[in-house]
């Protein structure tokens, strides 16, 4: 005797409800589905109007899957409703802690000339684009005010090093603060490493500082994006990353790229490079429009599909790479797959919503003015003051945090509730990215259906799932990426 009754003993199993769910097309013949808290399948377009009528058959192959992660329910089930909004607060745990990236630009000073670079930098003897202590001081006033028990420090500039001093001062002063507020404090300093010294990698290793630099690729094509006087950006660079390993250890130095015309035909040669000097990752990076970017035309120099063929092409090679024994991370595509396969957020401001802007990073300038992020400092450089919450010299903590700019801009674009976003099937991967919207289209919101921002990211979003269920091997390779292994 069978121990179960037949499947019609139990009623109508056809009669199961819809749980919020977006689509969109993937290909010609498939659609992908996406839940709130970023759930995603991939279905037939034939199925997905007999899913929406409620029309799908148990014994359907993907069945089981859209109960499993949240798209369908049988009426009266709770535990369907409880693990989605379990996840949907996973995802947005990050919240609570607030603010933990606080950039302080030490100088604007700097000895190179990159004509895409995003900041009015200005000449190495100007000591008038100094941060004073006085600024410092208010600013570790504000960083304290933060309740993230996990509080980064990050240099920037101009080159951080041409005021040295301001950067030590920072750090030991923070130092001593930090005894009585017991943060897991972190500094960074983001240097070209062309002027790196002995006295400067003694201090950075006694209070465990770390470097991040700028590599665009070989010598001739990183010396002609990065000109400095003498025309050896590189060769500086090869030096310093040599000495500050040396000191400090392998996986302290980290490099981040710049895609200039340039780069475009060159995506090979510049991960080789990459992997020449013992880097385990490379971050294929667009240009953004602020500063010398715009003012030397070098982010109209090409166009996102000329930018996605580079990245799609530079993703390949990688795969490659990982595929014959070379592990090495596209770390976009691993923030991207982190959203998409974990339920954690990575925190990358680009891709958070709500807008990373001043709620997981704030930039304290050397005039100490308070801007929502890099970004928008790099908009105030050129004039756009729309995202200067207030200057730590005249403001509280709650005048700059609760300005109205930051959070009007946070509001106005939060995707869930942003037309175009709040229907996209992407959105849980995706962010608000209010800053570079209203540098575009001074909105926050921006035009979607025009913005590079959504088709770079909408057609990434797609290229990783496609290749992800065409190959076990890249699905592998990807869960390591997602999962920092």
């Amino acid at each position: 005797m069978s121990k179960f009754q037949a499947l019609e003993s139990y009623g109508n199993q056809l009669n199961y409800e819809l749980l919020p769910f977006s689509f969109d097309r993937l290909n010609d013949d498939e659609y992908i589905l996406t839940n709130l808290a970023g759930e995603h399948l991939v279905m037939a377009a034939a199925d997905v109007p007999t899913i929406i009528n409620r029309d799908l058959d148990p014994s359907h192959h993907q069945f089981a899957s859209l109960r499993a992660k949240h798209f369908i329910r049988y009426p009266e089930e709770q535990a369907p409703l409880s693990l989605l909004a379990l996840k949907v607060r996973t995802k947005y745990s990050r919240l609570p802690p607030f603010t933990n990236l606080h950039i302080f630009v030490v100088t604007l000073r700097c000895d190179h000339s990159c004509p895409y670079c995003q900041v009015s930098r200005q000449m190495e003897g100007e000591g008038a684009f100094d941060m004073t202590q006085e600024m410092a001081d208010k600013a570790l006033d504000f960083v304290f005010r933060s309740p993230n028990p996990a509080i980064k420090i990050e240099f920037q500039g101009g080159e951080p090093l041409l005021n040295f001093d301001m950067v030590k001062y920072v750090v030991i002063e923070a130092k001593r603060r930090n005894l009585q507020m017991g943060r897991d404090l972190q500094f960074v300093i983001a240097t070209t490493l062309s002027l790196v010294s002995e006295g400067v990698l003694a201090f950075c290793k006694e209070h465990s500082i770390l470097l991040s630099s700028s590599l665009d690729g070989p010598q001739e094509l990183h010396n002609v994006n990065r000109p400095r006087p003498g025309k050896d950006s590189h060769q500086r660079f090869e030096a310093g990353l040599k000495l500050a390993r040396e000191s400090l250890g392998y996986d302290q130095v980290s490099a981040l790229m710049t895609t200039t015309d340039k780069s475009l035909d060159r995506v090979r040669d510049i991960i080789d490079e990459y992997l020449r000097l013992g880097f385990n990752g490379i971050f294929l990076r667009t240009l953004s429009p602020y500063g010398f970017a715009i003012k030397t035309k070098k982010f109209m120099s090409y166009d996102t599909a000329r930018w996605l063929d580079f990245y799609k092409e530079g993703l390949a090679y990688i795969l490659e790479l990982n595929k014959a024994g070379i592990p090495f991370i596209e770390q976009y595509s691993a923030l991207v797959l982190k959203k998409m396969l974990t339920s954690e957020d990575p925190g990358y401001v680009d891709l958070m919503n709500p807008a990373g802007i001043g709620i997981a990073a704030i930039v304290f300038n050397y005039d100490g003015a308070v801007y929502a992020s890099d970004e928008s400092r790099m908009l105030a450089e050129m004039g756009d003051e729309s995202f200067k919450l207030g200057n730590i010299l005249t403001d509280s903590y709650e005048q700059i945090i609760l300005s109205d700019r930051l959070l009007d801009a946070l509001d106005e674009s939060f995707t869930l509730s942003a037309p175009m976003c709040s229907e996209c099937a992407f959105e849980p991967f995706c962010g608000a990215d209010p800053v570079y919207h209203h540098a575009m289209y001074k909105d926050v919101l921006g035009r979607k259906a025009e913005s590079s921002f959504c088709q770079r990211n909408m057609a990434i979003f797609k290229h990783l799932i496609e290749l992800k269920r065409n190959d076990r091997q890249t699905r592998d390779i990807f869960m390591g990426w997602a999962n920092g292994c």
